[in-house]
């Protein structure tokens, strides 16, 4: 950071506490285009950077509490070397010249990742779930000012009301909308905050997944029916192909492909992981009894329209298949607490490798790696390893008598 400015108005919380109570700050130039001012209050002061906009006015944002009345932790409560720092840091202009735009806070930069999401075609659910889980007090901080302490702190308290899982998930995705943040400002230098405040839980990945018979699985399909017969065909094709209803929702109708041999549909991909990711298509084979329902169903329908539509005609959405799903469940006897649609997905998972599927190809079909079947389903694949293996064990047992069969010379 620039030389320290000294000021013997502010350096001092007894020098501050002789201030008069005022609602306008008092100033210290720390930089150029950068000052830091004291706002006394009748409880601890407010510290509050000044940065000039490069067009003769300026900006100013508050940056913390003084230590007028508690010691400073370096976070919330600031000396005034702390003080000088954080509005040093948030007013610099190296390399950018970015010292003229106010720096991006965690609203703000939650806002533009939800933009990048609807640009690329993500999933804006993950901001939301960041957003209703955030404090003001964090939302309302300049990204460039987090620190690992206090993002540690909220991710410690996200798992008292949440599974380990999901804690790794909303911190997942308040990552990601930081670091879009920092690419954009490079103001931000501090990433290393969120990459030891946010790092994942360990072990959080216990494996709870629910996986329903083929009787049962069944049974929901037939409920589901009962409702609408839209509804019916959407958990019906989830339940064989395992897939999610976003994919789901995405299938049009020349994703069909009926004449052939063995009917399939080019299931969508998902846009889960990092990066940008364009939709792509896998071929994921269906019976004839199903292939039979939807060449019904696409007579006379254009290519590119929908292929599954609600009792209303209008295209699935996330969410549209809760209700309907957890009455279906509760039809079939089930709690719908605990069995949701994932379930479905989990079954054909399982399914796949109970009937000695390679792995590989039980990923590819369920646009998922061979890393994630392996973590979440390996009970299931070591339970089918050890009947296969077991073919090939050598019994040292002493065999009977009758069963010897002696060996020729020649041979």
């Amino acid at each position: 950071m620039a030389r320290s400015t000294r000021s013997s108005t502010l350096e001092t919380r007894s020098a501050r506490l002789r201030l008069p109570v005022a609602k306008k700050p008092v100033f210290v130039k720390i930089a150029p285009g950068t000052g830091l001012g004291y706002r006394r209050n009748r409880t601890a002061g407010t510290w509050v950077a000044r940065v000039s906009d490069g067009k003769r006015g300026n900006w100013t944002k508050s940056i913390g509490h003084a230590d007028d009345f508690d010691e400073a932790d370096g976070t919330n409560v600031l000396d005034f070397w702390q003080a000088q720092e954080r509005a040093w840091t948030i007013g610099r202009t190296e390399h950018t010249g970015h010292g003229s735009v106010k720096p991006a806070t965690v609203a703000e930069a939650l806002e533009a990742y939800d933009a990048d999401l609807k640009t690329r075609g993500g999933d804006v659910a993950n901001v939301a779930r960041v957003r209703t889980h955030l404090p003001d007090r964090i939302l309302s901080k300049a990204v460039a000012l987090l620190t690992s302490g206090e993002l540690r702190r909220w991710r410690d308290g996200l798992v008292k009301s949440a599974k380990p899982a999901t804690a790794n998930r909303t911190c997942a995705a308040f990552k990601a909308a930081l670091n879009l943040a920092a690419e954009n400002d490079e103001r931000i230098g501090n990433r290393r905050a969120w990459h030891v405040g946010l790092g994942a839980i360990r072990d959080a990945q216990q494996s709870r997944n629910v996986i329903l018979t083929d009787l049962l699985v069944r049974e929901i399909i037939a409920a589901a029916y009962q409702q609408s017969s839209e509804f019916g065909l959407l958990v019906e094709i989830a339940a064989v192909t395992g897939a999610c209803v976003s994919q789901l929702a995405n299938l049009e109708v020349q994703d069909f492909q009926p004449d052939r041999v063995a009917p399939r549909l080019m299931m969508p991909t998902s846009k889960k992981g990092r990066g940008v990711k364009a939709t792509q298509r896998r071929p994921v084979p269906i019976p004839p009894s199903l292939a039979g329902k939807l060449r019904m169903l696409t007579a006379e329908r254009p290519a590119t329209a929908p292929l599954l539509l609600m009792p209303s005609g209008s295209s699935w959405y996330r969410s549209a298949h809760s209700g309907p799903f957890a009455r279906s469940v509760k039809s079939a006897g089930q709690d719908p607490r605990e069995v949701t649609m994932y379930a479905l997905r989990h079954s054909s998972i399982v399914r796949a490798i109970k009937a000695s599927v390679p792995i590989r190809i039980v990923a590819a079909s369920h646009d998922t790696s061979v890393a994630m079947i392996e973590r979440t389903y390996s009970r299931f694949i070591g339970d089918h390893s050890d009947a296969l293996a077991r073919v090939g064990l050598l019994d040292t047992a002493e065999p009977e008598v009758g069963n010897v069969v002696p060996l020729h010379a020649g041979v």
